[in-house]
């Protein structure tokens, strides 16, 4: 093995349940999903050498996440553009679930309440869903995300609270 392989391991490895997880998202599929992770790794390997050190996490999702959107393009499922509106993707607004208790009951309604946030997050176009998967389940900070996805640190937080504001009205519709 290379010092060069044992590098890259070194830096990717750690990372490869977070890049699976935005694949599965953003894909919506886990054997898509693997293929893509398995793709965007290879690619993170060839290009490694122009990784400028720091943390690997954000810049091998940003593979994965470029990977994804290449797959969905080639297979025809290429997300449609959404415009940005300023009065309504300005709004921020917290989503918070509210704390349970360790008795059945609360944590059947909890596992309730997590299934119908997964198909509200599912329902989401690609945009919105990636920045609310890199934020509120791999915790990556806004600048991280811009970074990730290759867009301004404002329109993070716009897609951000535009987001949460589908996903609040996703989960009122329901109940």
């Amino acid at each position: 093995m290379t010092d060069r392989t044992r590098r890259f391991e070194a830096a990717a490895l750690p990372h490869l349940d977070a890049a699976y997880n935005l694949a599965r998202w953003l894909l919506r599929d886990e054997h898509n999903a693997q293929d893509v992770v398995q793709e965007a790794y290879l690619r993170g390997f060839r290009f490694f050498d122009n990784f400028r050190g720091g943390d690997a996490r954000p810049w091998l999702l940003g593979i994965v996440r470029n990977t994804c959107y290449t797959w969905l393009r080639n297979s025809g499922q290429a997300p449609e553009h959404v415009e940005f509106d300023e009065e309504r993707d300005s709004r921020s607004h917290d989503a918070a679930l509210p704390m349970a208790e360790d008795n059945p009951e609360t944590l059947l309604m909890q596992k309730h309440e997590r299934a119908r946030l997964d198909k509200a997050i599912e329902e989401l176009s690609p945009e919105f869903r990636e920045v609310v998967v890199l934020r509120e389940l791999e915790d990556l900070s806004y600048k991280e995300i811009a970074q990730v996805a290759a867009i301004p640190l404002g329109t993070v937080m716009s897609r951000l609270a535009r987001a949460r504001a589908m996903l609040r009205s996703a989960l009122n519709r329901a109940d």
